[in-house]
């Protein structure tokens, strides 16, 4: 439904704009992949992001050793033993589902992170974006990266490489 929504606004643009503006296109993809600051962060979002998932995965293995000791034991613990373990292991879920989400929640760490490292070279292209389509006489330009398709598209109109260009990074 989105896509054809979309579609919809896509050619509703390209019908009000195509007689008298022009219209670029760029890929930040293709962009984003070409600035080495940009790998570099995140290359290091990636590790951080596993390190904690094996961090995570750790802490659940030890809860589930404990579970099956439990079980295990279980018919040889009192009733107040058996209640201990119990909120042991229920609080060591609760501690492990904590870490979790202030790692990898909506306002995470790892959020947080990719805020710092990656959104100063998003707001680079942005800003880059806006030179080229002035200094190109461009009404629109678009993402052909993102949600909205381009049935077509004539390459003469990519200017993912003036973005490059215009950020300091030539194509080898």
């Amino acid at each position: 439904m989105k896509k054809i929504i979309s579609i919809l606004c896509l050619v509703l643009v390209l019908g009000f704009t195509s007689s008298a503006q022009k219209i670029g296109f760029i890929d930040t993809d293709y962009v984003l992949g070409s600035i080495p600051e940009y790998k570099a962060a995140q290359s290091e979002i990636d590790k951080l992001s596993v390190d904690w998932q094996k961090e995570i995965e750790a802490k659940y293995t030890e809860i589930d050793k404990l579970y099956k000791a439990y079980q295990a034991d279980a018919i040889l613990l009192t009733d107040d033993m058996k209640k201990k373990r119990e909120n042991e292991i229920v609080n060591k879920e609760k501690e492990v589902k904590e870490l979790q989400k202030s790692r990898f929640g909506v306002d995470g760490e790892l959020f947080k992170k990719r805020q710092e490292l990656v959104k100063p070279i998003q707001d680079k292209v942005y800003n880059a974006v806006k030179s080229v389509a002035e200094k190109n006489g461009l009404a629109i330009i678009l993402d052909k990266a993102g949600q909205v398709a381009i049935l077509y598209a004539n390459p003469k109109y990519d200017k993912s490489e003036d973005v490059l260009t215009f950020l300091g990074y030539n194509k080898k």
